[in-house]
């Protein structure tokens, strides 16, 4: 029961190829961002789309997976938790990032598909 107290998915398109770093210990871990589309009708009749950032973190197996499928623009199903973290910048300000560490995914993009002309960023 605790797996469903923070629990994300999310379906959208890479809005870069995942940038994956072997760390001192052996391990992987990948990064990337992905955006979700949303569109809506307001008031006056108008379609309006939203779209929303999200940083995708990975580790382990699962980075090596996404570094090797995924591409900037492909469409795919992330699932993971998440997670805030701070850090102090140079000027000793201190910064925050939002960020889904993910444990599943699932490519979405059919191959052969020119997935990155449909979706430019």
């Amino acid at each position: 029961m605790n797996t469903l107290r923070n629990k994300v998915q999310l379906i959208g398109n890479l809005g870069m190829n995942p940038e994956v770093k072997q760390l001192d210990g052996g391990s992987s871990v990948a990064k990337f961002t992905m955006a979700t589309n949303e569109s809506y009708v307001n008031k006056k009749g108008e379609r309006v789309e939203d779209t929303q950032w999200h940083n995708i973190v990975a580790w382990g197996k699962t980075a090596e997976l996404m570094g090797d499928l995924l591409t900037k623009g492909k469409e795919v199903m992330v699932e993971g938790k998440l997670t805030t973290r701070s850090w102090d910048d140079k000027d000793g300000n201190k910064r925050y990032i939002t960020e889904i560490i993910a444990n599943e995914f699932l490519l979405l993009t059919r191959e052969g598909k020119k997935q990155e002309e449909d979706f430019p960023f």
